[in-house]
């Protein structure tokens, strides 16, 4: 009874425990609308797993799935330490994306035009988040609603910039493909040549991984929330931007100018979800289309950030765990006919369980009341 006693405390006083059982909870009720659907719950989520697994060229699409999804995750996870509410990571996205087209305008060694496309589609995507920055810091707008607001305005300004003459690809919907020099897609020409292919002909995990748009993403996420981590909790920058956040009041005692750090948090927000819509078209894309409707990176964004606890390196395993679901749950459908958009709905539970943990606390603290009583009794 004990060990249960301390199993239970475990799971009522930790986020991450929290966090644990969301996801458990997601899965289960995914299964259970399977079920009362007509479709087996196991064989659903078997084909899920093979789908993430079972190949190379799987494991690298889910990697290529999570790599937007860290950085999205990343940009609305600061800005929430800092005690804003990012929801426009989808339009600093689509920013992003139309800066990194200077990978098609300027033409450079890759070793220089790489790093000179990533920096601009990092300036303007957190120019572009600074602008709710300022308005919350010097008129009062909250955030929530200029950056939703700034999603639309992205969104068809790149579908005006995509159309016009000097963009746009001759007879399409797209832009020009920016040059090879630009791209962090892993060996991208030379896999094409014949020398690369007689070379992965004999070497069939690297073919299946190169046969997917690899590339260097992955790594440059990884690193982004090594240095989120370290600017918010080793430097003083970072004490400022999480003291603005727990408390404006006291931080404005304290002597911190909380419209100008409001502006800086807001810009390196925009900045995260920048640079992953900078590094979709440079390993990914390599050019934008006309959008009908937003991609729903940076909306993804806001679930893996709350999935992760809000935590720099928490965003990385909700990314992967999105990313797979993701991918993953794409399979369902073409092998057993249920729908994949099942992975919505337990996505959609997983976020609704973390968004209340009272509930999951209660129900265990009425378990450990009852072991409590049954103990008592027993004695």
């Amino acid at each position: 009874m004990k060990k249960n006693s301390k199993i239970i405390k475990f799971f009522t006083e930790s986020n991450k425990a929290f966090t644990l059982i969301s996801i458990l909870l997601g899965f289960f009720i995914g299964g259970l609308i399977l079920w009362l659907s007509g479709f087996n719950p196991f064989r659903a989520y078997q084909i899920i797993i093979n789908g993430i697994f079972s190949k190379p060229t799987y494991i690298s699409y889910t990697i290529i799935r999570a790599t937007p999804l860290i950085l999205t995750g990343l940009s609305v996870a600061f800005a929430f330490r800092t005690g804003l509410f990012n929801i426009g990571a989808e339009g600093q996205f689509i920013i992003g994306s139309a800066a990194a087209l200077a990978g098609y305008y300027i033409n450079l060694p890759a070793i220089l035009l790489i790093p000179v496309v990533i920096f601009i589609a990092i300036f303007f995507s957190g120019l572009w988040g600074a602008i709710a920055g300022l308005l919350k810091s010097k008129y009062g707008i909250h955030e929530v609603i200029s950056t939703i607001m700034l999603n639309w305005i992205a969104l068809y300004l790149q579908n005006y910039f995509t159309s016009i003459k000097g963009f746009a690809k001759p007879n399409s919907e797209a832009t020009k493909y920016i040059y090879d020099n630009a791209k962090i897609t892993f060996l991208d020409n030379w896999k094409h040549t014949d020398q690369g292919i007689e070379w992965l002909k004999n070497h069939q995990l690297l073919k299946d991984i190169l046969r997917t748009p690899a590339n260097f993403g992955i790594f440059i996420a990884i690193l982004c929330a090594i240095l989120v981590w370290v600017i918010l909790n080793k430097t003083t920058l970072g004490y400022k931007l999480r003291a603005v956040g727990f408390n404006k009041e006291a931080a404005r005692y304290g002597g911190i100018n909380i419209e100008k750090y409001t502006i800086i948090s807001m810009f390196i927000s925009g900045s995260l979800a920048g640079l992953a819509g900078g590094l979709h078209v440079m390993g990914v894309s390599h050019n934008i289309t006309i959008l009908s409707a937003m991609e729903g990176y940076g909306f993804d964004g806001i679930a893996v950030a709350l999935i992760g606890n809000n935590a720099a390196f928490g965003t990385i395993w909700a990314g992967f765990l999105f990313g797979a679901l993701k991918y993953g749950g794409t399979k369902i459908q073409p092998f057993m006919g249920a729908p994949s958009e099942i992975i919505s709905i337990m996505i959609g539970t997983i976020v609704f369980f973390i968004s209340m943990p009272n509930i999951i606390k209660i129900s265990l603290n009425k378990i450990l009341k009852k072991n409590k009583k049954r103990g008592d009794n027993a004695q």
